[in-house]
């Protein structure tokens, strides 16, 4: 982790602190004009703490996915000694991103609160739960992505195309709530609108009404996650370390 945090940020300005700097201009540009387009509420919640709380979770799931294509190349000399293994590069980019959009969210929250737009998080509980499930899947399938774009430089090219493809199933722009049923029982299969369903709930308690499958959720993600560690072993036989 000390390597690539020294490798991407270096040692001058703020170093590691740059990471949560795109999550917050994103979330807080996004959230000026939902603001000015929509006004200060929608659905009786704040405008600004919504976005903000969709939009820096999904920096950081764009940012981990765009990282992990080719990340075996890229570290592939560190391969040299014998401790480290490829599993290892997936666990500390998706680390770090999941660090630095935490430190985002929790800094936006402290100024946007001062500011009165955003609420004390009512269930504390609730929003580490619905990080933790996001963070995991997102992790499950980096460990697709990686391995895959090594076999096929077309996967490689699809990578910042399967961003925009999740954008409607992250749970972003709307609670499951504000769904027809059907919609929203199609998207309770998507691990990230479970998660992103209960971040949203432990910020803003029964202002919002959740709906989330943690079932659906770790037993999609657990099995991403294998799948990624069967192709991560295969694509290991084939690198070649010099």
């Amino acid at each position: 982790m000390i390597r690539e945090l020294v490798t991407r940020f270096g040692r001058d300005n703020i170093g590691f602190l740059w990471i949560m700097v795109e999550p917050l201009l994103f979330a807080g540009l996004v959230g000026l004009v939902w603001a000015y387009a929509r006004g200060p509420e929608n659905h009786g919640i704040g405008v600004m703490a919504f976005v903000a709380s969709g939009y820096i979770p999904l920096t950081f799931l764009r940012h981990s996915f765009g990282r992990s294509a080719k990340i075996f190349q890229a570290n592939i000399s560190l391969l040299y000694h014998r401790q480290v293994k490829v599993l290892d590069f997936i666990f500390v980019r998706v680390t770090i991103e999941a660090i630095g959009a935490m430190m985002a969210y929790i800094f936006a929250g402290i100024v946007l609160h001062f500011l009165g737009y955003f609420p004390i998080p009512a269930d504390i509980g609730s929003l580490v739960a619905g990080w933790a499930i996001y963070v995991f899947f997102v992790l499950a399938i980096c460990t697709m992505l990686a391995p895959l774009s090594e076999i096929s430089s077309v996967i490689e090219k699809l990578v910042p195309v399967s961003v925009y493809i999740s954008i409607p199933f992250s749970g972003v722009f709307n609670m499951a709530s504000w769904l027809p049923p059907s919609l929203r029982e199609a998207l309770m299969w998507s691990p990230l609108v479970s998660g992103m369903e209960l971040m949203r709930y432990g910020l803003f308690g029964d202002a919002v009404t959740p709906y989330y499958d943690l079932f659906k959720a770790l037993g999609i993600s657990l099995i991403c996650l294998l799948f990624g560690l069967i192709l991560c072993r295969r694509v290991r036989r084939t690198l070649a370390v010099a």
